[in-house]
């Protein structure tokens, strides 16, 4: 077999970035051909020519429909047959009906027979059902049987588990068996219908399938965790790799072996081990137990019931059950448009079967417990304000005034804002800068631990309490979070971790993305600081570090202590990237101190900052994203991802998309040094696609390919203003982030190829315009034109860095940690305040040494976070920044005052006490 298996004719498999679009589009491919085939015949060359398109095109799918329930072994098998008859009618009949039914999904919802029965030519399309209707239906899923049998011992496993079904199950399933382990990593990461894995004894270790689109999921796994085992070891391991790739999964082992050989073997997140022959009804009602364990939503259940209760209202909220609304003369429109279930499960009790958000102990405690299960926490708390207000309670809850913390300095606003509701003296940190592209990165390793070797040498180290840093930044940098925590806590053992993941909350359902989340990383190094390698590991390292000055400690990558703290928290805005109405937030914790000694702190800290009326909508809407991304995030994200690379390619492969536009790669958004693996770019039009596996596994910083940052500034347009003018205005696209000369698109798992095809179309149609554009330009255009481009992409301000907190805000010592809250609540006195003008003038002042103080947050949007803070040495390039800033949006900044400065009175009175 041609380990590509390309098809003349059609776009080779290089072009795909993975096996799903190979496979959608192949069956698109193999619809189209048939029916043309069948429609002018098979005589003649170009009958020939079609006939043989066919034959490739199935030989082209065989390989990837090995691990797909539907059409299935069999069903494939007859359509090679019926072309073999030359049936040519019936074989472009039961490809439509297979494609229909692939992309529709209503192979979900009924049996799809390949030739159509009698009054049943066409089938309703899935997406064509109302929302009440799919609702209805049973959730349908697909089990994985890994086991070596002919086709009758399959035909057996299949029968057997077919007759267990019951008209009341919840849930309807299919089967597919694969021989080996690698088949079986193939197929949890190919299929995402895929919600449970049978694994019985008479599997083997390697695939016979030779595509190579297919082994490259294999990557995911190292050749020493397989090659080396055991044929007795191979189940036991196939439920290990299992959980590391999948942990949603549900495994079930069926050995031969004796139950004393197995119970205590690590076996992943196996649910259930079968002895010898399977019971095939107590498998079948685990199989549906353990989806339904994932499918179950606590909190929304209850609010569902609730609104079905008839109840008197005499509490507050009018609007509760609608009331304020079915009475209204005036208000009709509003309860037509929403409907009236958001109404009648609106309501301020707690009681009839709800839960108090601030003492949960009922549907929303279980709701938060899966939702802890799902991500890999210890505990998760829901928020309904958002995530800078989780944000916020983390930080009080955990920072005692006069803690140093060491804060990412471009992190979001609420950071900073939280350093002054806590007390805590600040250590900026900077992220190395993208001068060209006007954005910040982010902090180096180095950073990090020069600010902490800086602080031990000052002897402050035992006031250290924190590292906040942003994992993925707005632009899309991913830190390597394991090995940040590792390196950190070599030099203090209990450090607490706070890990802003406002824009990072899907990672966690792809094997690639998890292994850089929080939660992921701190259940790995719990796990590792306890092995005996590491204890060894260490102990030659302290060796080897005895009496070494910190450049060598800053060089070395260093190893943590055996007793070391995991204490690690991590804050996700689930409505930004998954399923939740607008503000629903999550707080996720692992910390080994929190139940002896953060406890009670983050409970007030919580109760401080939520509100005694959380929206019921919102805690609902959570508890749904995350049945969701339990039983299908591992596709949705796929999905994401693979949108984004389509962007990629169609940018880089477009001769005139590229003239005008280039996505920003790995490459252009991380220094070299901090990509060890050489990695630059996700796509190259000479070199296809590169596994992005290996960087993700081991580079500092990795770039997250479902943001696409593409540089507008060759079309003369600042990235504002395509925004705004063009994107939005007159095409109806969406953004966020803009910088200077970027735009930034995200994908998200609600992306459909069509919106990718749409943006396409629009760029090219952008392009065009310039094109003829500059055609008809005169030369005085066409000068004008050039030189704003230049002023776009080669002069560029520099981006300023974090100057100084003044020395009134600072402790003793050359340590440059600042109380910011003294200097926010200075500020409140208008007194102690004036202003200046931004102008030449105060450069010069500046220039000559004169030393003045911010008294406020300023904020620019873009690039959106404090370039001052209150308490800041105002510099030079700070205000030549700004000067050269062309956005319509400075927070904290009035142009028709200038500048708000501390007087030099304030500031000697601060310093005086």
């Amino acid at each position: 077999m041609n380990k590509q298996n390309n098809v003349p004719g059609l776009p080779s498999v290089a072009d795909y970035y993975s096996a799903a679009q190979l496979r959608a589009d192949r069956w698109s491919a193999l619809r189209e051909v048939s029916e043309a085939l069948w429609r002018q015949g098979a005589e003649g060359a170009r009958g020939e020519k079609a006939l043989a398109l066919v034959r490739n095109l199935l030989d082209a799918l065989a390989p990837i429909e090995a691990y797909f329930a539907f059409p299935g072994a069999a069903a494939f098998d007859h359509l090679r047959r019926l072309l073999d008859q030359r049936n040519l009618e019936d074989l472009s009949q039961a490809v439509r009906r297979a494609g229909r039914a692939l992309t529709s999904g209503a192979y979900r919802r009924r049996h799809i027979p390949l030739i159509a029965e009698d009054g049943d030519d066409e089938f309703e399309d899935e997406t064509a059902l109302s929302p009440e209707a799919r609702a209805l239906g049973r959730a349908y899923f697909e089990v994985l049987i890994v086991d070596q049998v002919n086709e009758h011992q399959g035909r057996f496993l299949r029968q057997n588990l077919h007759r267990m079904r019951r008209d009341e199950d919840s849930f309807i399933y299919e089967t597919v068996i694969v021989p080996s382990i690698e088949d079986a990593l193939i197929a949890i990461l190919l299929n995402p219908n895929i919600q449970a894995v049978i694994v019985r004894p008479g599997l083997v270790l390697k695939s016979h399938n030779a595509l190579d689109i297919l082994k490259r999921y294999l990557n995911r796994v190292s050749d020493e965790d397989v090659d080396a085992l055991r044929p007795s070891d191979y189940g036991p391991e196939t439920c290990r790799l299992i959980a590391r790739l999948r942990p949603e999964l549900d495994a079930y082992l069926v050995t031969d072996r004796s139950a004393e050989d197995i119970a205590g073997l690590d076996l992943g997140l196996c649910r259930r081990v079968f002895y010898n022959q399977e019971d095939f009804q107590e498998l079948h009602l685990n199989i549906l137990r353990g989806v339904n364990r994932r499918y179950k939503t606590p909190f929304f259940t209850a609010l569902k019931e609730y609104s079905k209760q008839p109840t008197g209202v005499f509490h507050a909220m009018p609007i509760s059950r609608g009331k304020s609304i079915s009475r209204s003369h005036w208000i009709q429109d509003m309860g037509a448009f929403y409907g009236p279930n958001i109404f009648l499960a609106e309501t301020s009790a707690t009681s009839g079967g709800l839960d108090s958000l601030l003492e949960p102990r009922g549907p929303i405690k279980e709701a938060q417990e899966a939702a802890a299960r799902a991500f890999g926490s210890k505990q998760t708390f829901f928020a309904t304000n958002g995530t800078s207000t989780c944000n916020k309670i983390v930080v009080q809850a955990l920072v005692r005034p006069g803690d140093i913390v060491l804060v990412d300095r471009d992190c979001h606003k609420s950071h900073h804002y939280g350093m002054v509701l806590a007390g805590a003296h600040v250590v900026y940190m900077e992220s190395y800068p993208l001068h060209q592209y006007s954005m910040y990165g982010a902090v180096p390793i180095s950073e990090i631990k020069r600010k902490l070797l800086e602080l031990r040498a000052a002897g402050k180290l035992d006031k250290v309490r924190m590292v906040l840093l942003t994992n993925c930044t707005f632009d899309g940098i991913v830190y390597n979070v394991q090995r940040v925590m590792e390196e950190c806590l070599a030099i203090k053992r209990d450090l607490v971790f706070l890990w802003d993941e406002a824009w990072f909350a899907f990672a966690r359902f792809e094997p690639t993305y998890r292994q850089r989340t929080a939660m992921h990383a701190a259940g790995v190094l719990r796990h590792s600081l306890r092995t005996p390698e590491h204890a060894k590991a260490h102990a030659a390292q302290q060796e080897a570090l005895k009496d070494a000055p910190d450049e060598t400690w800053l060089e070395t990558r260093l190893i943590a202590p055996p007793d070391a703290r995991v204490r690690v928290y991590a804050t996700q805005s689930t409505h930004k990237t998954l399923t939740s109405l607008r503000q629903g937030s999550m707080i996720h914790v692992n910390d080994q101190g929190f139940k002896g000694e953060v406890e009670e702190a983050f409970h007030e800290a919580y109760m401080t900052h939520t509100s005694t009326s959380p929206n019921y909508q919102i805690i609902a809407s959570l508890d749904v994203g995350r049945r969701q991304v339990e039983l299908e995030g591992f596709d949705f994200v796929q999905r994401q991802v693979e949108s984004a690379m389509a962007i990629r390619r169609a940018v880089a492969d477009h001769p005139l998309l590229s003239k005008y536009f280039r996505v920003l790669a790995a490459g252009d958004m991380i220094p070299e040094q901090c990509r060890e693996s050489g990695v630059t770019s996700y796509y190259d039009s000479q070199q296809g696609w590169t596994d992005i596996w290996e960087c993700w596994a081991s580079d500092e910083f990795v770039l997250d390919p479902t943001r696409v940052t593409l540089l507008v500034g060759n079309t003369g347009w600042d990235g504002d203003t395509f925004k705004t003018k063009i994107l939005m205005d007159k095409y109806g696209i969406q953004i966020n982030k803009t910088s200077r000369n970027t735009v930034l698109f995200m994908t998200n798992i609600g992306t459909t190829r069509s919106s990718v095809a749409y943006l396409i179309e629009v760029l090219v149609e952008i392009a065009r315009d310039l094109d003829d554009l500059l055609d008809d330009a005169s030369k005085m255009e066409r000068i004008g034109f050039d030189k704003r481009v230049a002023n776009l992409v080669e002069n560029v301000p520099p981006l300023p860095d974090f100057s100084r907190f003044h020395d009134a805000f600072r402790s003793e010592g050359s340590t440059p940690e600042g109380n910011i809250r003294v200097a926010f609540f200075l500020a409140y006195d208008e007194d102690n305040c004036d202003y200046v003008d931004l102008d030449e003038a105060l450069v010069t002042r500046l220039e000559a040494g004169e030393e003045l103080v911010s008294a406020s947050f300023i904020i620019p949007y873009p690039p959106g976070f404090p370039i001052l803070v209150p308490g800041q040495v105002i510099s030079t390039e700070i205000v030549k920044f700004m000067r050269a800033l062309d956005v319509s949006e400075i927070h904290g900044f009035r142009p028709d005052l200038g500048l708000r400065v501390f007087t030099p009175k304030a500031l000697k009175g601060v310093r005086n006490t």
